[in-house]
């Protein structure tokens, strides 16, 4: 089997997960009394729910604006956009974390930045994302461990897991791109006799030193500033702490039901829905839903109230902000997407 083909056996491969657990969910609960009992929320409640998700999204695009405005005058709708944009690409890609691949010309079409300042900003949102996250979730997992099954914890342990790796992975080797420097030395000098060409392929890969070196200087600088882990963390808390907590907890009230402890309720949602950094399906379709109805069954949620209000809440949190961020992304400017 060729590369492609098995790219493309695996891409299928996922979306046939995506489907097989979507498919699992409609089996755990009836789907008329769902919606009916959606039909049942009160105005009030649903104007709450709607004016805590614009709150939380903008906590999204404050957490972006944090990491990009100490390098260059940044706009917070430019900040919004990225946002947006990248939620659309993470929800194309199999995991969040593949999906930041793209962030890095997503930000310098929006700001117009150098491209190694971009990247460097786009590395430490994703480490300092990923080190927050798996703080919470570790203190979810803590809390809830001894209500849910075994293989459920060891499942939500190496998602929560992987959140620390992948965090603490970026930072450390964003520092340290200067380690880079030998190799890219030596692979221009063999570069250099390659015929014809080789001049001209050797300057361009010596311009990567000047790449690794500025790019190096301003991750340090990003992550090494007090003020941008606060910043970054008051909008990260706000996105998934405060508005998915607050969230869910008025739809689960309006149903007339509840979780205790109420306090540990956001804490429970970032270990339900840690495990969209698996690539198992595009965006963890599916795969995140069910298993944040296994996790809010096993809390002693009824299935047929928790499904709807998990969809609700993805909806809301992920799937609209991501719907969105197509019309940024059909305007881009695509002239500014070269790396030079």
């Amino acid at each position: 089997m060729t590369a492609r083909g098995r790219d493309l056996a695996i891409t299928v491969a996922q979306y046939g997960v995506a489907v097989a657990a979507l498919a699992w969910l409609l089996t755990q609960f009836d789907v008329g009394s769902a919606l009916d009992l959606l039909a049942s929320v009160s105005v009030e409640t649903t104007v709450a729910v709607v004016a805590v998700s614009a709150v939380g999204i903008c906590g999204r695009f404050y957490s972006w604006h944090a990491v990009l405005s100490p390098l260059a005058p940044v706009r917070f709708r430019s900040a919004a956009e990225t946002t947006l944009v990248v939620n659309f690409v993470n929800q194309l890609l199999p995991s969040r974390l593949s999906g930041r691949l793209a962030a890095p010309f997503v930000v310098r079409s929006q700001t117009g930045m150098a491209y190694s300042d971009a990247a460097a900003a786009t590395a430490v949102h994703t480490g300092v994302y990923a080190v927050y996250y798996g703080l919470g979730a570790t203190a979810g997992l803590l809390v809830a461990a001894t209500r849910l099954r075994i293989e459920l914890v060891a499942l939500l342990a190496i998602a929560t897991g992987l959140y620390f790796v992948a965090g603490l992975a970026i930072i450390l080797a964003g520092v340290n791109l200067s380690y880079l420097d030998r190799f890219i030395d030596g692979l221009a000098g063999v570069a250099g006799r390659v015929p014809r060409v080789g001049d001209g392929l050797s300057t361009r890969i010596d311009g990567l030193l000047a790449f690794t070196d500025s790019s190096t200087a301003t991750f340090a600088r990003l992550v090494e500033s007090p003020g941008v882990w606060l910043r970054y963390g008051a909008g990260w808390a706000v996105d998934l702490v405060l508005a998915p907590g607050v969230r869910v907890g008025l739809l689960l009230a309006g149903f007339g039901v509840t979780v205790e402890p109420l306090v540990a309720l956001p804490l429970y949602l970032l270990v339900a829905y840690s495990v969209t950094l698996l690539p198992l399906t595009p965006g963890g379709i599916g795969v995140t839903e069910a298993t944040a109805t296994a996790v809010f069954v096993a809390l002693g949620v009824p299935a047929e109230v928790i499904v709807p209000v998990v969809f609700v809440d993805r909806f809301l949190g992920i799937y609209l902000p991501s719907l969105a961020g197509w019309y940024p992304s059909v305007r881009l400017d695509l002239s500014a997407l070269s790396t030079e």
